[in-house]
């Protein structure tokens, strides 16, 4: 369902339509572009896409919509780094009226009685992929209806997600739950149908809004399921390193295939167990993100924790190179920045407040491309 091959993938970038995106991007059959994957394994960036767009000639005016959803996901990794593992927890306020810990059996088991939403899961099990209006819908039933703390849930969707942002993923969880935000998030059935091109009556969504202030757990949503998440990891082969050679280390977030191109250099992708252990997701997604690596001529596979890898081949912290991420504090040796779409950073209370000092940057071109 998903290129892996570089060259495709840039011609995905460019057969974007930023237009039409803007007017249907909230029905599961708009103009999305499922570069989403591609931007969160580091192989594009957010400025690269950003930049292919404006050069084929659109006004940024015409099509902010399409850029504020790019900028979106470089506003939720600024908080991840400013907020560190904070955003864990719930970051503003304590989630109301969360009742539990675990996860409606019957959202996993794609058995909520509303059949976009189950039809919706069970093709995320198959793809890894799951349109972000949905995804909203998903949270709210698990939390604003189920009564469930929004970490299981968030971490069972990660676990799935071909494009697994744990930044994206937990704010946005955090958002629609209210504990990243002044209120729940909720969608009552006619919303579904209207978004899902669905004409579905008398499921437990089917109410007007203002009975949402009074709704109990409905009783297909009160069977609840722990979880457990394991990443398999493939097993770690011999791997040779040049020590006369700078090494770069690239890893789930980075597969750039451009990142110092053409350079002789050591490329290691290393796999880190701990990361897995706190962050887990699926063999399917570990699949992809190898496949993604093949883009990268001479890139090996180190699967081991950042410590075994430099002193198992006795690397100098002066040779070792990487790029900027929350899950890299334990890396050393030279960070490099990510590409960031604007030269804004920091954490902003709220997104548009983001958005509002990074969009005069549009004006000045130069500045934004300087660094592509």
């Amino acid at each position: 369902m998903f290129e892996t091959d570089y060259e495709r993938i840039l011609k995905l970038v460019d057969n974007v339509d930023p237009v039409a995106y803007g007017r249907n991007r909230n029905f599961i059959d708009g103009d999305v572009s499922r570069l989403s994957p591609y931007i969160s394994r580091g192989v594009i960036s957010t400025k690269q896409v950003m930049k292919r767009t404006l050069e084929r000639g659109f006004n940024p005016d015409d099509i902010q919509k399409w850029l504020q959803e790019l900028a979106w996901r470089d506003y939720w990794q600024l908080i991840w780094i400013e907020k560190g593992n904070e955003i864990n927890y719930d970051l503003r306020r304590e989630q109301p009226d969360a009742k539990n810990y675990k996860m409606p059996r019957a959202v996993v088991d794609a058995s909520t009685g509303i059949e976009a939403i189950d039809d919706a899961i069970r093709e995320f099990y198959k793809s890894g992929y799951i349109h972000n209006h949905v995804r909203m819908y998903i949270a709210a039933i698990c939390c604003n209806m189920g009564g469930s703390h929004w970490k299981t849930p968030a971490r069972w969707m990660y676990y799935h997600l071909k494009d697994g942002d744990w930044a994206s993923n937990a704010l946005s969880w955090q958002w629609v739950a209210g504990a990243n935000s002044n209120k729940k998030y909720v969608a009552n059935q006619d919303n579904i149908n209207k978004y899902c091109h669905s004409n579905q009556k008398g499921t437990f969504l089917d109410i007007p809004y203002e009975a949402f202030d009074s709704m109990e757990v409905p009783e297909v949503l009160s069977g609840l399921i722990e979880l457990e998440f394991k990443t398999p990891l493939p097993e770690s082969g011999e791997i040779s390193i040049d020590p006369d050679k700078p090494t770069l280390i690239y890893n789930y977030y980075n597969l750039d295939p451009i990142w110092k191109q053409g350079l002789d250099v050591n490329r290691i992708l290393l796999l880190e167990p701990s990361v897995f252990d706190k962050y887990p997701v699926s063999k399917q997604n570990i699949s992809f993100a190898l496949e993604l690596g093949k883009n990268i001529p001479g890139l090996q596979v180190f699967v081991g924790e950042f410590g075994e890898l430099t002193q198992n081949h006795s690397l100098r912290e002066a040779d070792v190179y990487f790029k900027e991420h929350p899950l890299n504090s334990n890396y050393e040796g030279t960070e490099e920045p990510r590409n960031w779409m604007f030269s804004v950073k920091g954490c902003y209370p709220s997104f548009f407040k983001f958005w509002n000092n990074a969009r005069k940057e549009l004006k000045r071109p130069a500045d934004l491309f300087s660094q592509v």
